[in-house]
């Protein structure tokens, strides 16, 4: 029998997380702050791919949305 990685949700299931205080504020903050960045590349990352394939459509309505978009989430980050 080959051995099975736990999932992500049977690891978080075996952490007994219900009754423990947050000891680390700061550690939870940078957490967030992390999963945030990787979102928020993701989202630029796609919003690429999809300005791309509205140059290679030649849609000058979507790319035109999708650049505003782009130079929005540019600002912010």
């Amino acid at each position: 029998m080959k051995n099975k990685k736990p999932s992500y949700t049977e690891i978080m299931k075996s952490r007994n997380t219900k009754n423990v205080p947050p000891e680390h504020p700061v550690l939870d903050m940078y957490i967030q702050m992390v999963v945030d960045e990787a979102l928020f590349i993701r989202k630029m990352a796609l919003l690429e791919e999809r300005i791309n394939d509205a140059l290679d459509k030649k849609n000058r309505t979507l790319f035109m949305k999708l650049s505003k978009e782009y130079k929005v989430l540019r600002k912010l980050g």
